[in-house]
């Protein structure tokens, strides 16, 4: 049995980014079309007229003040609310590959490996660009990597399941170290015309070098247990997929085929979940909260990580050990605890323990104990 560890991590960020101020204009333009084209609807009362959002609404909500987009200029235009993005021929790489090639090759370079030095390619992402071919072997074959790829989808929990699969395959023997790549085009399946949710998304692609402990060339984390769980749940939910085309009207422009959720419920259940996740995992490991140097939680929602915060050290955490990209990212799906833990664990000591912990649709929650070496 060998040891897995952490070795490099990487994070793509895409060059465009939409402040709280310019959301909330373009959306607030097109509440104000959609009211006027439906007005004699909403006079009936067969309508409801939308509401303004603000930036005020935004921040209090979710602790966010901007997000990291690919396409800008579709978000923003009251008639398309959403990415245009070009057409790409299938002799090009995807965009979703050409992310995660650049989060895997900063992953790499941190480690101080290459592509032969690894044996397998994991994407985990909330939702892939197609069904087939495999994202992550179209990403494989960009890295010039052999052995295998495959993807998985757990939603916003696919890393730290990702990562689960990678550190098993790893301990085993039967792969020196694999990729987990984190993909994440979140404002392809937002809906920006919902008050609600629009500003909940941005895009990111993370990537995490699994090896071997005795691998490592430089400091590292040794990945001391993982854990995961899932609990059915519709109050997280996307219905887009192959099958749109054979409903009556599938092809037409329905709500539940982008992002939904029942945020009231969502908070109420998932939160007891995640804290009793994340204790359970603890006392298994032996680890004792005074000892929890660092908490990289999913991110979400700024009040969901303060409350967890408070849940799993029995009180609040001091600055620096729940680390928050909320404000910048926003909710980048499964890569928010990677972009966290990429961010800001460099300062911690060797010896140090942390957390991984990313939840979402499901419900799905994994974590990962992970220890400073170096």
């Amino acid at each position: 049995m060998f040891k897995p560890a952490i070795t490099g991590t990487g994070v793509f960020t895409p060059d465009q980014i939409i402040t709280n101020a310019e959301l909330v204009e373009a959306f607030n333009a097109y509440v104000d079309l959609y009211n006027t084209r439906n007005a004699d609807a909403i006079a009936a009362g067969d309508l409801d007229a939308k509401e303004h959002s603000s930036e005020e609404f935004i921040f209090k909500a979710s602790g966010i003040e901007q997000r990291y987009v690919i396409d800008k200029t579709g978000v923003l235009d009251p008639e398309v609310m959403h990415p245009l993005l070009r057409q790409r021929s299938d002799d090009e790489p995807s965009l979703m590959a050409e992310m995660a090639l650049d989060a895997a090759t900063k992953a790499l370079a941190q480690a101080g490996k290459t592509a032969a030095d690894v044996d397998a390619v994991i994407c985990a992402a909330s939702n892939l660009e197609r069904a087939y071919p495999a994202v992550a072997i179209e990403i494989q074959d960009l890295l010039g990597i052999e052995g295998f790829a495959f993807d998985m989808n757990v939603a916003c929990s696919s890393a730290t399941f990702g990562i689960q699969a990678a550190a098993d395959m790893v301990r085993s023997g039967s792969i020196r170290s694999a990729l987990v790549v984190n993909p994440e085009i979140c404002s392809a399946h937002l809906e920006w015309r919902d008050r609600d949710c629009h500003f909940i998304f941005g895009d990111v692609a993370t990537a995490t070098l699994i090896e071997r402990e005795e691998a490592a060339t430089g400091p590292y984390f040794e990945i001391k247990s993982t854990r995961c769980a899932t609990d059915f749940s519709n109050n997280i939910r996307n219905n887009n997929g192959f099958l749109r085309r054979s409903r009556p009207d599938g092809v037409k422009d329905r709500r539940d085929m982008q992002f939904m959720q029942n945020g009231r419920k969502v908070f109420k259940e998932v939160l007891p979940l995640v804290a009793e996740h994340i204790a359970g995992h603890m006392a298994e490991e032996g680890v004792d909260a005074k000892d929890l140097k660092r908490l990289w939680l999913h991110q979400a929602n700024k009040s969901m990580n303060d409350f967890i915060g408070r849940k799993v050290l029995g009180r609040t955490p001091e600055p620096g050990e729940q680390p928050n990209i909320l404000q910048e990212y926003a909710n980048t799906s499964s890569a928010g605890s990677i972009i966290a833990f990429s961010k800001h664990s460099n300062d911690m000591k060797d010896g140090d323990t942390g957390l991984i912990c990313s939840f979402g649709a499901g419900y799905s929650v994994g974590s990962v104990v992970v220890q400073r070496h170096g």
